[in-house]
């Protein structure tokens, strides 16, 4: 029998569905992400303050499932048809700038003996946290528009990348070993992505129909697909990032041309209703708040790193889309600086390698929930008014929906 913490689990659920209406009442005034009431609600009611839940192993395995499902989202939501081209090229581009800044700082810090490993101090900075931007971005109205396709493109390699950096440098495998596992996923992935293109063309009508019955047959099958190829990946020792990535992307590409209204909603009711909460709840839980206030000196990490996320994500937005004018791409600056669920993957497998002090870590992932909580604000403010009146695509961007 599995050890169930059932008081814990329900204060999980609650505190989820809380959330929602916490961030359904406020919005309409202030536009807070509701994964950062999570975050803040699961510290509260942690550990280290009213403990009322602890993240026990049937919690964490629901976390998983639900970090799986929030990849899975970011792998859809790309489409690589629209972003191809400039927009790519630029993200591209954009990522290795971000990368070479990330490690240059993250090497005068670790001289500086602020941090331990500019290699995993630096891969955390360099990411965007595009899955979590998703939700944000939608009720924006942005993921239809120019703006929305370049901070796709952009967000799309600043969740990418780094999931291929855990897969290839932090494990603890030989670099060559994990290469071969990694094209053996990938080939194993394609071959998926091919099955699943031929059996939509064949089955969608039945999809369809029982998307409107008890059946849900579309919503199944997304499902399997998900957690099949995180097992896939967890088995073949790669993280379980890649296969919820992959797995979205394959959808993607099954799905192309199709009317898929009805589907991405009760995907999205599973997804965001259930087993997403369960990921930021319990990295608020597990959050080591004594870590951060043990001295002055860890408090101050927190402005530290939010600040440096900026200029490693940001500068990037600012220097390279000069067809944009200024507030635009500050406003990309700032969407492409917030960051999240890669900085608590990162983090966490560094303490656990003892690459990286519990203190620097937990520093990293509360400039990471400030920046999910402040940069989209900004970021939302100086796109203002500009999200209706822009045209959803241009010469050169991809067929545009």
């Amino acid at each position: 029998m599995v050890d169930v913490d059932a008081g814990s689990f329900l204060v999980v659920v609650t505190l989820a569905a809380l959330a929602a209406l916490l961030a359904g009442v406020v919005q309409p005034h202030l536009a807070i992400p509701v994964v950062v009431i999570e975050i803040i609600g699961g510290i509260l009611l942690g550990p280290d303050l009213l403990n009322l839940a602890t993240p026990d192993d049937f919690i964490q395995f629901f976390s998983n499932l639900g970090l799986g499902m929030l990849f899975f989202f970011a792998g859809y939501e790309i489409d690589f048809e629209r972003i191809r081209g400039a927009p790519l090229r630029l993200a591209i581009l954009g990522w290795g700038i971000s990368l070479v800044l990330a490690y240059s700082i993250g090497g005068i810090l670790a001289a500086a003996g602020i941090v331990l490993s500019l290699l995993y101090t630096g891969s955390a900075m360099a990411t965007t946290a595009i899955g979590t931007l998703i939700p944000i971005l939608s009720d924006a109205g942005e993921l239809r528009t120019r703006f929305g396709t370049k901070l796709l493109a952009a967000g799309a390699m600043g969740e990418f990348g780094p999931i291929l950096l855990i897969t290839l440098v932090f494990s603890t495998r030989g670099t060559v070993s994990n290469i071969v596992i990694l094209l053996a996923f990938v080939a194993i992935a394609v071959t998926t992505a091919f099955v699943a293109m031929s059996e939509v063309r064949r089955g969608w009508e039945l999809f369809e129909r029982t998307l409107e019955s008890s059946g849900q047959l579309g919503i199944r099958v997304a499902v399997v697909l998900v957690f099949a190829l995180v097992a896939l990946a967890s088995e073949l020792g790669l993280d379980l990032l890649l296969g919820g990535f992959v797995a979205g992307v394959i959808t993607r590409i099954a799905l192309k041309d199709r009317d898929v209204a009805v589907f991405e909603s009760k995907l999205t009711a599973v997804g965001y209703g259930f087993f997403i909460p369960f990921f930021f709840v319990t990295s608020g839980l597990a959050f080591n708040l004594d870590a951060l206030t043990s001295s002055p000196e860890n408090a101050l990490k927190v402005p530290l790193f939010l600040a440096l996320f900026l200029v490693v994500r940001g500068i990037p937005a600012l220097l390279l889309y000069r067809d944009m004018d200024m507030r635009d791409r500050t406003a990309l600056a700032f969407f492409s600086a917030t960051q999240l669920p890669l900085v608590v993957a990162i983090t966490t497998i560094a303490v656990d390698q003892g690459h990286m002090r519990s203190s620097t870590a937990a520093s990293l992932v509360g400039a990471a929930i400030l920046s999910t909580l402040v940069f989209p604000l900004i970021a939302l403010k100086l796109r203002e008014g500009r999200a209706g009146v822009e045209p959803s695509g241009e010469p050169g961007f991809g067929t545009v929906p």
